[in-house]
């Protein structure tokens, strides 16, 4: 009999997780409050309680060759970087080819989630649901907890001493949906990620002043990157993770603040980091410069005092009939159905097995999915995640010693912090490409470059050399997929599509392509030798 599996929450992490669960022959359950899939990517008017919320013209600030799933290809007249109605299209795509949604029981809020009475021999959860006011028990062999970080919203108003007194509005970015009513308000913006640069820049052009008060600054970059292709397709390839992972770290720093700064100077701009020391995630935004520049937006230090209608900055500086204040200060991870005895959040950190699995469970029987900030998209991350989790489930993966787990969880918080520093924005933050690696070598997914490199050279280069994207995790292994060889060697064609929409002449010499390939041939093969002389 196949084990019962619940999920809470119908956006990308439930629905692959669905996906996964259908892999291994299990049967899935999902919970979704609302009445629709699509978690954060379905835009409302209205904020909905306890449900992730965005404005209306977010744009995903990763491209659909490398945030698709490893299965199934965007198709490819979709542009390179989706508006949100278009990725939720994409959505609603995967759930109808692969059947998804008549697993998801819709308006219907998971109350409370706690271990069975024998859970330490059964492993079993109880779970405790309404739907329109009607309450129900069911019994669960494993859980997957879908349900983000994007949703119990961070509006840390006693951290600002005379905000009691302030008279203007404010509100925490989670309510901001369009910039309607800004029309000659001046706008004080507390924040620095890409919610806040994304509205200083829309509501610019209706407001009277926006000023942009951040803490430590950070970088800024565009979706546009060398050649005009899109910024992750080039950044995340397996050579150059290759290179940053090889290079001392005081040099990595010096290659990156480089790399950075070759659009404009960030210090000129007011908006280099305090610490350029952490390879925190940059803000995606192609009109924050240009906005600067123009004077519609500034940026100004963090704000040290309110009045009842002024800022007062830590510069001294002083802002006058200020009309609105927004929060874009992150959010809280939290579980309001979950005992804490079960998961505890601790500076807004969650200590998880390879960012999945409580450690001190005696049965390994709940995963959380999604929540992670990976130095990249998210859909392949929890994909992943839920491909690893659901084999743990039917034992087809065990997990190691709750020591091993505990030191290996310890470890990983360190190389967080020297990577990205202690803020609590980047809590749940870890890099892109070696997770990704690591969650597909547990089940059995990690493609073999060697392999491939004798048997299929042309793929071993395009893998190593290029967009580091899904498909690659299809190649071998459990879900192998039949389409994964060409999706890998089409995707160029993929991101050229949409862009060349009128025919030009071909510029490129041929020759010149033909020695870069020989060229590249050559590093793949160092490489491999190098990570062979290494094991």
């Amino acid at each position: 009999m196949a084990k019962k599996v619940a999920i809470i929450g119908a956006g990308v992490s439930g629905l692959t997780s669905i996906k996964g669960c259908l892999e291994e022959g299990l049967e899935p359950t999902c919970f979704e409050q609302s009445s629709d899939i699509g978690g954060l990517w379905r835009f409302t008017e209205k904020v909905e309680e306890n449900r992730a919320s965005i404005y209306n013209s977010v744009i995903t600030n990763s491209s659909k060759e490398m945030s698709c799933f490893s299965d199934f290809p965007m198709p490819d007249h979709f542009p390179n970087f989706l508006h949100n109605s278009k990725f939720l299209e994409y959505l609603r795509l995967y759930a109808k080819h692969f059947g998804l949604l008549k697993y998801i029981r819709f308006k219907t809020t998971v109350i409370s989630l706690e271990k069975s009475q024998d859970y330490s021999t059964t492993g079993q959860w109880t779970m405790v649901t309404e739907t329109d006011g009607k309450h129900e028990s069911f019994i669960f062999d494993a859980v997957m907890i879908c349900t983000g970080h994007q949703i119990e919203a961070y509006t840390p108003v006693e951290s600002f001493p005379g905000f009691e007194k302030f008279r203007g509005n404010y509100f925490h970015s989670r309510n901001y949906k369009n910039p309607d009513g800004f029309n000659g308000k001046t706008v004080v913006i507390i924040g620095m990620g890409n919610s806040a640069a994304d509205i200083a820049v829309e509501i610019c052009r209706k407001a009277k002043k926006v000023f942009l008060s951040t803490r430590g600054g950070t970088w800024v970059m565009s979706r546009v990157y060398d050649n005009g292709y899109p910024w992750d397709t080039i950044f995340h390839t397996r050579f150059n993770d290759m290179i940053r992972n090889s290079v001392p770290w005081f040099l990595l720093q010096w290659m990156t603040e480089r790399k950075m700064n070759q659009w404009f100077s960030h210090e000129n701009y007011g908006l280099v980091p305090r610490n350029r020391s952490l390879m925190k995630e940059p803000v995606f935004n192609d009109d924050l410069p240009s906005r600067i520049l123009c004077g519609a937006v500034m940026v100004k230090p963090l704000v040290q005092e309110f009045t009842e209608s002024s800022v007062i900055f830590e510069d001294g500086t002083v802002e006058d009939n200020v009309d609105i204040v927004i929060f874009a200060t992150g959010y809280s991870v939290a579980f309001p159905f979950l005992d804490k005895s079960v998961i505890k959040v601790e500076d807004n950190r969650v200590p998880l097995y390879k960012h999945i699995f409580p450690l001190h469970l005696e049965k390994p029987t709940l995963a959380v999915i999604g929540l992670i900030q990976p130095l990249g998209p998210i859909m392949p991350t929890a994909e992943l995640q839920a491909r690893w989790a659901t084999r743990v489930f039917k034992g087809l993966s065990l997990l190691p010693s709750e020591s091993t787990m505990v030191a290996d969880t310890t470890k990983r918080n360190e190389k967080r912090i020297k990577w990205f520093g202690t803020s609590r924005s980047q809590s749940i933050q870890t890099d892109f490409i070696e997770y990704l690696d690591e969650l597909a070598a547990l089940t059995g997914a990690k493609p073999h470059l060697f392999t491939l490199l004798l048997t299929d050279p042309k793929l071993a280069l395009t893998t190593f050399f290029g967009p580091c994207s899904p498909f690659q995790f299809r190649l071998i292994g459990p879900g192998k997929w039949a389409g994964a060889r060409n999706a890998i060697l089409t995707q160029t064609q993929r991101i050229i599509k949409p862009t060349k929409t009128r025919t030009v002449g071909n510029s490129s010499s041929n020759a010149l392509l033909s020695l870069l390939k020989i060229l590249g041939f050559l590093a793949l093969l160092v490489a491999v030798f190098l990570s062979i002389g290494q094991r």
